[in-house]
């Protein structure tokens, strides 16, 4: 991440976070539902201020887009949330000495109002990563390759990254999406240990270690930016 700036549209401040990519051929702007902003990704040879002008060239479609984000969902007593692709209640139970546990389609956490959205956040995390891990290792044997160390974050619009040295990192919220596309994902950054970019020759890794790929983009394209409302 190279930082982040304050662009005002239509006398609104609205956040832009700065990322810089070895792999971007041009400048890109992303709605980030995260922070109810944007994203811009600059190639390495091009300035911020050349990015923050041409986001701003482009500020009445992103003040259309960030109007047509869904409002936030946070996490409290009687909320909806996905978790592994279906809806669940949440339900708080203070009197319970049980943590965070899952009961048919409710999630219960116990202990004090004040610290709900803290220890679901905390226990959805630890279970993305639990639920990860063996995936990754699937993956990896299949294709034959040894990954780095797992990370579990809370990026703002990515879904994963695989870095130079083999190391990980994937969005928690992943645990809210149907386990395929939990699966695509992984596979996704899996693919990137043999083939380091976007080529013909990376896709067809990417179909090889998932055969239900495509449909897990197309949800990811569709209703991906759906889970950044929630938490």
């Amino acid at each position: 991440m190279a930082g982040m700036a304050v662009l005002q549209i239509d006398g609104r401040e609205v956040a832009v976070a700065i990322r810089r990519s070895a792999r971007a051929r041009r400048i890109a702007i992303r709605v980030d539902p995260a922070i109810g902003g944007a994203e811009l990704v600059l190639p390495a040879r091009v300035g911020e201020a050349a990015g923050m002008s041409f986001l701003r060239e482009r500020a009445g479609w992103l003040a259309a887009q960030l109007a047509a984000l869904p409002d936030g969902i946070p996490f409290g007593d009687g909320a909806v949330i996905p978790y592994r692709g279906a809806a669940h209640h949440i339900a708080h139970a203070p009197a319970a000495r049980r943590g965070v546990w899952v009961d048919g389609d409710r999630i219960c956490v116990s202990g004090q109002a004040k610290h709900l959205p803290r220890r679901l956040h905390d226990w959805l995390r630890r279970d993305a990563r639990t639920t990860i891990a063996p995936v990754v290792a699937e993956k990896t044997a299949l294709l034959g390759r040894r990954a780095g160390k797992i990370s579990i974050r809370g990026q703002r619009s990515r879904w994963g990254s695989c870095a130079a040295n083999g190391n990980l990192s994937f969005n928690w919220r992943l645990i809210l999406a149907p386990a395929d596309v939990l699966e695509y994902v992984v596979a996704h950054e899996v693919g990137h240990l043999a083939e380091p970019n976007h080529s013909p020759a990376f896709w067809a890794v990417v179909d090889r270690l998932c055969p239900h790929a495509r449909a897990g983009r197309r949800w990811l394209r569709e209703d991906g930016a759906e889970l950044f409302r929630y938490g």
